[in-house]
């Protein structure tokens, strides 16, 4: 039980963020004998937390540093309350635990205690991640952190051994991607209770998957985010972001700022034994503070890890290319585990469906460019990028290659596309095997987004449920964003984007699981089994084997792990994203076993195999149509 909290004098908040303000966590904690609350509020003058179904309210006590402090005796598990900042309405904390009746309700003291069997339970590899990432809402048709439990031994069994859960803090409505955030410390109760959550990465951990999750440190949702009314210094005075007044890191009142925003990192690592964290748009968070918040964050989730005999990761999105958030602090860096490095899903967008509009107009999706994005890490090293009208990124030389997480699809570049288009609605099946093999067989980490494995047929569209004012807002503003591409550039077609307030978008995007029995989603299933089977165990595969890519071919691309001396096994992909290629490989060796090929007759209905005519000195590989194989490489 923590003691009670002191009554001194609050201080000024300092401007001044080269320490680091540690006075517990923010929210109701509950103890033995009552609960203490704690709440950020550096400008009130009293606050008061009134207790539902109680009489006067209860003022909490002035604490440095502009928090409020104070402890309730006999106050339990399941009271609700709600917070009063001088002559404000009554509003729910921002360091709610939950939230029962969705985010402008009364928020509830939660007991955080759970029977873990976690114990032998010792976290991920960050060099040997195979990662899925899941909306909650949409993996399934009752859409609860249950039925993400009940399909565990699936994700087992394909062969993941992460999952990435998109935002769980709670949000206005009942269907949210989970990037409009309001209460940061509250698990979404459309999913259910804090328990379920606990039980899903319990119940994770006793198959040997890791469980991180994606936050949001940002920005706050437009509707229903009560932090700022408590903590004005949260937004900056002098910065814009893009969705608004950016988040104040290094100005006056920053410190009560980061200090919410780690014990929040922190409290998802300890109070649900989380692996880790997914930060949203890492790029958008500026600071010139002595520490910046990112290396001071990494630190700080991988010390609660640490306490509890874990490990924890972090990853980054974050466009800008930036080698420094990946580097260690004896680099210069911030010390993260991983980066989402899009400009490969960039390449083979360009390469297999065209794209062109907006960003994609930087890539050329050649094999070439493919191959020397593949082998640095990133396509944009420091050149001049048309899209961004200026140079980007810097130099990766170094940095291990298992740092860069690729993918083929994820929720943003599905579910901001107009119709929610995955990449296997826009090209045919051969290709889309090639692309995943292709995926698959790089040292880099890979990202799978739900269904991607049997090629779902569903679109995953962008949905919310706001109110009737803001929602209308929201529809306008989804159509106006493709004003600029060719395929919209009437309004009418404009006008055929699904709106993100119909219940119906929502429902779309959910995942039909009956798929997974029918062909060809059955066979794309097979397939990828059967390469994330090789991911994981083939020890030619494993992080630590050096690998060389290179262009074979105006589409092709080969990628080679394993020693260069002479008598070393080693392995080889050859891919071919479009036409009929021959690839022509030299070897020392005599020998070639085909370990995998897309053409294979369990993952391919009209499977049309090419030719693999092995000669000393040399191996040629004949596609009659976009595809891949895995060879293993004799001495």
């Amino acid at each position: 039980m923590s003691p009670s909290p002191s009554r001194s004098t609050r201080g000024r908040l300092p401007a001044d963020t080269s320490g680091t303000l540690s006075p517990g966590a923010p929210g109701a904690l509950l103890h033995d004998d009552g609960t203490t609350f704690r709440v950020g509020a550096p400008f009130a003058r009293r606050l008061l937390i009134h207790l539902e179904g109680a009489g006067l309210p209860i003022a909490l006590e002035p604490a440095p540093h502009g928090l409020f402090e104070g402890f309730v005796p006999g106050l339990g598990a399941g009271a609700r309350y709600q917070l009063q900042a001088d002559d404000m309405v009554p509003m729910p904390d921002p360091g709610s635990r939950f939230q029962p009746g969705g985010v402008h309700g009364p928020s509830e003291v939660i007991d955080p205690r759970f029977e873990w069997t976690d114990a032998a339970w010792r976290g991920p590899d960050p060099r040997a991640l195979r990662i899925y990432e899941l909306h909650v809402g949409t993996f399934s048709r009752a859409g609860t952190y249950d039925e993400v439990a009940s399909r565990l031994p699936y994700l087992a069994d394909l062969g993941v051994n992460v999952i990435e859960l998109m935002p769980i803090a709670d949000f206005p409505g009942n269907r949210n991607w989970g990037y409009d955030p309001g209460a940061l410390f509250a698990p979404a109760r459309c999913y259910g209770r804090p328990e379920r959550l606990r039980r899903l990465v319990n119940e994770a951990h006793a198959l040997g998957i890791a469980v991180i999750l994606d936050v949001v440190y940002n920005h706050l949702g437009p509707d229903g985010a009560y932090l700022a009314a408590f903590m004005p210094s949260f937004f900056s005075e002098e910065r814009e972001g893009p969705w608004g007044r950016a988040v104040n890191l290094d100005g006056p009142g920053s410190e009560l700022v980061r200090w919410f925003i780690l014990e929040n990192a922190r409290y998802w690592i300890r109070d649900f034994h989380l692996d880790g964290l997914r930060l949203d748009a890492t790029h958008t968070l500026e600071d010139r503070s002595p520490r910046h918040l990112l290396e001071e964050l990494g630190a700080a989730v991988r010390e609660e890890a640490r306490a509890a005999g874990r490990r924890a990761i972090v990853i980054a999105e974050d466009d800008r290319n930036l080698d420094r958030l990946v580097r260690g602090e004896a680099e210069r860096g911030y010390g993260l585990d991983a980066v989402w490095a899009d400009d490969f899903h960039h390449q083979v967008r360009s390469a297999t469906a065209g794209d062109k509009d907006g960003y994609y107009a930087d890539y050329t999706g050649t094999a070439r460019d493919l191959a020397a994005t593949a082998r640095r890490g990133w396509f944009y090293t420091g050149q001049y990028s048309r899209h961004h009208k200026r140079a980007r990124g810097t130099n990766p030389s170094g940095v291990p290659l298992e740092r860069f997480v690729y993918c083929i699809q994820n929720h943003d570049q599905v579910g901001n596309r107009a119709v929610g288009g995955r990449l296997n609605h826009q090209v045919d099946l051969p290709v889309y095997l090639a692309a995943s093999l292709l995926l698959l067989a790089l040292p880099e980490t890979p990202l799978l987004f739900m269904g991607q494995e049997w090629a779902a047929g569903t679109p995953f569209l962008y949905f919310t449920d706001h109110g009737p004012e803001l929602g209308r807002l929201v529809t306008e503003g989804r159509r106006r964003e493709f004003s600029g591409f060719a395929a919209f550039a009437d309004p009418a077609a404009r006008d055929a984007v699904p709106d993100p307030q119909d219940e119906a978008t929502f429902e779309a995007s959910r995942l039909r699981w009956e798929e997974t029995q029918v062909e060809p989603h059955a066979g794309v299933l097979r397939f990828y089994r059967a390469m994330l089977g090789l991911r994981g165990h083939h020890p030619l595969l494993q992080a630590s084997v050096p690998s060389r890519v290179e262009a074979m071919g105006e589409a092709s691309v080969g990628v080679w792990r394993g020693e260069a001396g002479e008598g070393d096994l080693k392995l080889a992909a050859l891919v071919c994203l479009a036409g009929v290629e021959r690839v022509e490989l030299p070897v020392t060796g005599s020998g070639a076993e085909l370990l995998l090929s897309t053409e294979d007759p369990s993952f391919m209905p009209d499977a049309r195999p090419g030719n693999l005519d092995a000669r000393p000195g040399r191996i040629i590989v004949e596609f009659a149509r976009p595809g891949g194989a895995i060879l293993l490489l004799g001495p």
